[in-house]
Order: structure tokens, then C-alpha cells, then sequence
């Protein structure tokens, strides 16, 4: 006969405990992701204040900036001169960027600031960089203009102090449009190709802590010093192999390409500001300009009198913060522990098979079917999204980075609940709860070792949480006393609870709810981990819960899920602090004076269809139209168009000269045959050359872009498959319709979109060559 170890009032009692215990943890490691508090321009002198830093914001960074534009050619003059001042030797280098993507070559005039402060006795040189540039639908606040202020007012805070390294501040141009500039700086530039250590200084939204996100490899000296030198680290090893397998690039991508060696930073929270209007002075949290300042001075002040080559490493590090302390252990440990979570899942099923608590084969059933929730919990959130983007079709131009969204990520949760709900309770009664709680603890080991094969850094985060809970569960069944037995189970999953909830809330700031199914499926596997805090103790495994408990509980989580739908959508409503996005662009044909309006979104404001009411693309220029459109008609503007004139041609390479018109700060050429190769050249710069792969969709299959093109036009060189008659349709693009007879600007609550053609006016050509 088992001896009871509670009557059920103690037992939902130790059960409850264990739960607000959890969720104890949960709540406060989401508060130590917390900023930092800014520091006025009274903090001493050798510190960064982000109230001095936010002068610099005020005189450079309150309107769009992108490549070619006057405003980036202002902030330029603006950062050499306070670099100048501050006795930094200042060069601007000019060039042509160049960067390739599927079926598009991109080229720009980029003008790099490089500043170099001089070291005593160098050992290498430490690249601190940001870019200077903004999207084009913004004054890009965050991104990246308060990185490169903090520059300015770190080199202020280092004063005269004498540092063994040289340090180079290197505000690069052309980021927006891909990475043209840094690019350009490793190609020509002689610091460019001499390499170094590299801070790079990034945003993803308007708020949050600095991230280190990004690594190169071999980063275990970097780690150290990151870890020893800030004095709020933030980021962990996962965010790194995570970014490894993403195709999304910063200025830190070409740059340890070429072998730079380094760290990269960014705050994410609040995206939903990211590359609009409202990525401003306005919306910038003070606390995160703080942060990413107080850490750049630091590595600034430990780099600068570090023995760079000392940092070299063969071997990357796992990193991340455990209730607020960053760990740090070498990579050689990863199989280790993932191996030890295997052992701990598999010792627990050992001692709870020979207590008669599960067979083998239950748990094995347990094990197996332990992947239906994970699914299900991610299917669900995307088909609320879905929901969301039916009901809501604005959201979709957001790609899922709302506003308010945390209505909405209390649903995810909720779904996630239901998903391990939906499994675990109808077959509790067939399997019981210890072959099932032990069964899902082979997940997140599993995952573990996945990950220690595939992405190294990201291993703890699974089997750290699989071998404590793991080793609670079997000091649970160990220990006699009732009370220990629950403290242990306890103390096992507080790991888990400390890390898989934080991936989740990380996943939800960075991609938003279009792949909440990310965030949903890991909040499904702490599920999975957490199973033991309520069943695990019970000495009677197979004891049946009553079916209106069993089947009313996911009953109940489902009916929440509904009602937190409306509710969402009340909540983030959309209004002046938090604005709905269009999108709208003007074309014109220059040769036949047909104009219109287009825009791309699913379902246009009511500004916007003053100028767009039907979908009728015909009277587009050739290859202009990509994807499905809304048209009307425009007046004619008096403004000269793109020319194309060929220098060249020999069977599918045409060497042409182009010039965008008069006022037009970009060209591109939308060809009807894909491009394979593609060369920019402008008067004083050299030429670059870059291939192209595969074909653009929904619109001709080859691109080219030059952005920021001289007044004096290019050379461009195409080489295209086939031979014979090729089409090519220029379109010289102009920022804002202030040249647009009858045209009202656009009223508060609204903000252009990011599609790149937005807020453009768009003379076109199309040749015969």
C-alpha cells in the first residue's frame, strides 16, 4: 500500500506554491531586462549622459536621412566638424557601395566618416561604427543616429586619457539601402582591409536594453571582456547562433566577412516604430540611449588599453544571464550538458519505473506524443495571427510589430496553454501524469543535443532546463519528507522558468506576432518542463481527474484565447501616439505624361483612396507594377525623367550611361531578362562589380539600384541572359509629393509604410536596346 504524502487541500496547496513560485521567477527575470536610468549633462565628466548625448540627436537627427539626400549630406558636415573639434584626425571617404540580393544588384555613393583617435602603443586598432543614414520614412532616432551620438559623447567622456590602441569611430553612409557603406570601407579603405576588433552599434525598435547579439566567431575573448568590462550586460549566446542562421544583415556582416573580429549591439523593444516617422526624438526611450553609450565607453576604455591579439580565440562561448549574473562557460562544456540532460531524463525515468510511478512504454508514448502540443501551440499562433490580419488588415504592413501587442501575446500564452492542456489532461488519464511529465522532459533534451550539434550557443537554453528539472524530479522521488520533495521539484524547474519564458518574450520584440508561432512553441516546451510542478509528487500516477476537469479546463483556455481577441484589437487601437501605416507612391511615364498614383496596401485608409480606387495596373510604365495594386489617376509634374544611353553592347552586356533627372536623388532599371552580373562606376570612384542570382518577384525578374547617384549620372553595366531586343525601364525616384499639384499631406494617425517605394515620386523611361 503507497503512503500518501498529502490530502488534496495540502496537495493543490504545495501545488499552487510551486506555480506562484514559478511565475515569481518568470516576472522577475523579465525585470532585470530592464534600462538603465539615463544621466543628466550635470553627471561627471568622465561618464556618458544621455541628456548630453540627446543635443547631438537634436542637431542632426530630426528628419529622414537617406543616401543622397541633403539632410545625410548635413549630418556629414555636422560629424566631422564635432570630430574635428574633439582633435580626432577626420577623414570622409567617398565611394560606391555595392551589395547583391536575389535578382537585384544595389550600388550607392556612400561618404564614410572615419575618425581616428590615436593610441600610444597600438597592438591593433578597435572599429567602433554606427551608420548615419536613415530610412527614407524617417528620422531614424534609434536607428541608427543614437549610436552615433553616443560615438560623439563617448570620445567627449574619454577626454585627454591616453589609451594603448587606436580607436576609429567609423559613421558609415548607406546602411538603409544595404550596407553599402561598410561594404565600401572594407573593399577600398586601407583600415578597411588592415581588419581589427569591431563594435557595431545597431536598433530594432525605439526602446530596450543593449543587446549583444552577435558575435563573430572565435568569440571567447571578446565574451570575457564583454562580460568583465559593462557593467549591465545583456544578450546571451542564443540570440548569436539564432542571428547566424537569419539572412538579415548589419554593417557587422561584410565587415567580419573581410576578418574583423567583434560584437554587435541593438535594442528591439517597441518595434513597431522601426523605420517610420516614429522612430523620433519623440519616442526614444533615454534609458536605452544610456545603455548602448555607458557600454560603447566601457569596451571603448578596456579595448583601447586591451592586447588585442591576447583576445584571439579558436572557440566560441555559451553566455546568457541567470538571475542577473552573466555565465559564461566554454563551448567544450555543451555536449557535456547536453549529455548530462540525457542521463538526468533518463535516470528520473529509471527511478520512476522501478517506483511502479511509469512504464517504459508509457513514457515512451509520452515522450513521442509530447510533440503535439509544441506543434499545435505554434499552429495556433499563426492562425491567430491570420485572424488578426483578416480582421485588422493594417496589420499586415506592420509585419506583425504592433503597437500595443500584449493583449495579444497574453493570447499566444494562452494558446500555448491550451495546446499542452489539450494533450496532457485526456491522456492523463490513460498514461497518468509521470509518464507524461517525465515523457516531455525528453524534449528539451533533445533539443539540447540538436543544438549542440547545430548551434552550440544555443544548447543551454534546452538541456540547462531538461537537467534541472530533471535532477528536481529525482530528488523529489528520492527524499522522504513531503515538504523536501516539493522544494526540490521546485528548485529543478526554476531554471527553465528563469530562461524558455525569456526566449519567448525575445522572439515576440524581435519578429513580432507574424511568427508568433516561435514565441507560442516555446512557451509550449516550458509547458511541457513545467508539467512536474503540479503532478510529478503524486504518489497515485494514475489517480483520474473528473471529465468535466479534464475536457472543461482547454474548454476554458479556448473561450479565453476567443475573448482576448476583441479585446486586442480594442486596446490597440489605432490613433494619433500610435498611427496606422499607408503606403503611397507617385508614377509617371515621362515620354507619354501618364501619371497615377499606386499603393499596396490590403485594405487603404481613407486618405489614401482620395488618390487610389481601383486595381486596374495597366496603365502602369512597363515592369513597374509589383504585386497586386491600387490605382488612380494623377496630374502630370513638370520634372525631367531618367535617360539611359548605350556606350556599349555586345550580345547580353550593355555598358550604359545613366543619370536620374534633374532633383532625383536614386535610378533604378527594372529589366525584362534576369541579370547575372552587374558593374556601377561614377566620375572620381571606382568601379565595383557584383553577381546576381536568381530573379525579383511579381515585377521583371532583373533590378538595379543606385541610390544616391551623382548629379552627373553612372555607368552601368548589365550582363543579362539571352541576346537580342532587352527592354529596360529607368525610374528616376524624388522624396515626398511636394511637387504634386493639389496634394495634401497626410494627416496625424497616419505614417508611410517601409515598402521601399513609398512616399516616392517616380519618373520613368522605357528603352528598347
Amino acid at each position: 500500500m503507497k503512503e500518501k504524502l498529502f490530502d488534496v487541500p495540502r496537495r493543490v496547496l504545495a501545488g499552487v506554491a510551486a506555480l506562484l513560485a514559478l511565475a515569481a521567477v518568470v516576472v522577475l527575470t523579465a525585470m532585470s531586462g530592464s534600462t538603465m536610468q539615463p544621466l543628466p549633462a550635470s553627471a561627471p565628466a568622465g561618464e556618458f549622459s544621455a541628456e548630453r548625448a540627446l543635443k547631438h540627436l537634436e542637431a542632426f537627427a530630426t528628419r529622414p536621412r537617406p543616401i543622397g539626400s541633403q539632410a545625410s549630406a548635413q549630418a556629414r558636415d555636422y560629424l566631422v566638424e564635432r570630430m574635428r573639434a574633439a582633435g580626432l584626425e577626420v577623414r570622409v571617404q567617398r565611394a560606391v557601395g555595392a551589395n547583391p540580393s536575389t535578382g537585384l544588384a544595389s550600388f550607392g555613393q556612400v561618404d564614410n566618416v572615419v575618425a581616428t583617435r590615436r593610441g600610444t602603443d597600438p597592438t591593433g586598432t578597435v572599429v567602433i561604427a554606427a551608420h548615419y543614414d536613415s530610412a527614407a520614412m524617417g528620422p531614424g532616432t534609434s536607428d541608427d543616429a543614437a549610436a552615433v551620438a553616443s560615438m560623439l559623447e563617448t570620445v567627449r567622456a574619454l577626454g585627454d586619457a591616453r589609451l594603448r590602441n587606436d580607436l576609429v569611430f567609423l559613421m558609415t553612409d548607406g546602411e538603409e539601402d544595404g550596407v553599402l557603406g561598410a561594404e565600401a570601407f572594407v573593399r577600398e579603405h586601407p583600415l578597411g582591409r588592415k581588419g581589427g576588433v569591431l563594435l557595431n552599434w545597431e536598433a530594432r525598435g525605439v526602446s530596450g536594453p543593449s543587446l549583444m547579439f552577435e558575435t563573430s566567431p572565435g568569440n571567447a575573448g571578446l565574451v570575457g571582456t564583454f562580460a568583465d568590462a559593462v557593467p549591465f550586460p545583456r544578450g546571451d549566446s542564443m540570440m548569436v547562433e539564432l542571428y547566424r542562421l537569419l539572412p538579415n544583415n548589419t554593417d557587422f556582416t561584410p565587415m567580419t566577412k573581410a576578418g574583423f573580429r567583434g560584437m554587435n549591439f541593438a535594442y528591439i523593444q517597441e518595434s513597431s516604430r522601426y523605420h517610420t516617422a516614429d522612430d523620433s526624438l519623440a519616442h526614444l526611450n533615454r534609458g536605452s540611449l544610456q545603455h548602448h553609450g555607458t557600454n560603447m565607453l566601457a569596451l571603448a576604455r578596456t579595448l583601447g588599453a586591451a592586447d588585442l591579439p591576447a583576445l584571439d580565440a579558436d572557440h566560441d562561448v555559451t553566455y546568457f544571464r541567470l538571475f542577473g549574473v552573466l555565465l559564461t562557460y566554454p563551448n567544450g562544456l555543451v555536449w557535456p550538458l547536453a549529455g548530462l540532460a540525457v542521463a538526468a531524463v533518463a535516470g528520473l525515468a529509471f527511478v520512476a519505473w522501478r517506483r511502479r510511478l511509469a512504464g517504459p512504454g508509457r513514457m515512451a508514448v509520452g515522450a513521442i506524443s509530447g510533440v503535439v502540443p509544441v506543434a499545435a501551440a505554434a499552429l495556433l499562433a499563426q492562425g491567430l495571427w491570420e485572424v488578426l490580419v483578416a480582421m485588422r488588415p493594417d496589420y499586415y504592413g506592420m509585419g506583425g510589430l504592433l503597437h500595443r501587442p500584449d493583449v495579444f501575446r497574453l493570447a499566444v500564452a494562452v494558446l500555448a496553454g491550451l495546446a499542452v492542456l489539450g494533450w496532457y489532461l485526456p491522456l492523463r488519464r490513460r498514461l497518468g501524469p509521470a509518464a507524461l511529465a517525465i515523457g516531455a522532459l525528453a524534449w528539451p533534451a533533445l533539443l539540447g543535443v540538436v543544438c549542440a550539434q547545430v548551434a552550440p550557443g544555443a544548447s543551454f537554453m534546452f538541456a540547462l532546463p531538461a537537467l534541472f528539472a530533471a535532477l528536481g524530479g529525482l530528488a523529489a522521488l528520492l527524499l522522504r519528507r513531503p515538504a523536501l520533495r516539493v522544494a526540490a521539484l521546485t528548485a529543478g524547474l526554476v531554471v527553465g522558468a528563469a530562461l524558455l519564458p525569456g526566449l519567448a518574450l525575445t522572439a515576440f520584440d524581435g519578429m513580432g506576432l507574424a511568427l508568433g508561432g516561435a514565441s507560442a512553441a516555446v512557451l509550449a516546451l516550458f509547458g511541457l518542463v513545467a508539467l512536474p510542478a503540479v503532478e510529478l509528487w503524486l504518489p497515485e500516477p494514475h489517480r483520474p481527474l473528473a471529465r468535466p476537469v479534464a475536457f472543461g479546463v482547454p474548454l476554458v483556455a479556448a473561450a479565453l484565447a476567443v475573448a482576448l481577441v476583441p479585446a486586442g484589437l480594442a486596446v490597440d487601437a489605432f490613433d494619433a501616439a500610435h498611427p496606422r501605416r499607408t503606403h503611397l507612391a507617385y508614377v509617371m511615364d515621362a515620354e507619354t505624361r501618364q501619371a497615377g498614383w499606386v499603393s499596396a496596401d490590403l485594405a487603404p485608409s481613407e486618405w489614401t483612396r482620395r488618390y487610389v480606387s481601383g486595381r486596374d495596373t495597366s496603365s502602369l510604365p512597363p515592369g513597374y507594377a509589383r504585386g497586386a495594386l491600387w490605382t488612380g489617376p494623377a496630374p502630370a509634374v513638370d520634372l525631367d525623367g531618367p535617360r539611359v544611353t548605350v556606350l556599349r553592347q555586345d550580345g547580353g552586356t550593355y555598358r550604359l550611361r545613366v543619370t536620374a533627372g534633374r532633383g532625383a536623388r536614386s535610378l533604378t532599371l527594372r529589366v525584362e531578362r534576369p541579370v547575372v552580373e552587374a558593374t556601377a562606376k561614377a566620375d572620381g570612384m571606382r568601379a565595383v562589380t557584383v553577381p546576381v542570382t536568381g530573379t525579383r518577384a511579381n515585377t521583371w525578374p532583373g533590378e538595379v539600384r543606385f541610390r544616391g547617384i551623382p548629379a552627373g549620372g553612372a555607368e552601368i553595366t548589365l550582363k543579362v541572359v539571352g541576346t537580342g531586343e532587352l527592354r529596360v525601364t529607368a525610374i528616376g525616384e524624388r522624396d515626398g509629393f511636394a511637387s504634386v499639384p493639389g496634394f495634401a499631406p497626410m494627416p496625424a494617425g497616419l505614417v508611410a509604410a517601409t515598402r521601399e517605394d513609398g512616399g516616392l515620386v517616380a519618373i520613368t523611361r522605357t528603352y528598347r536596346l
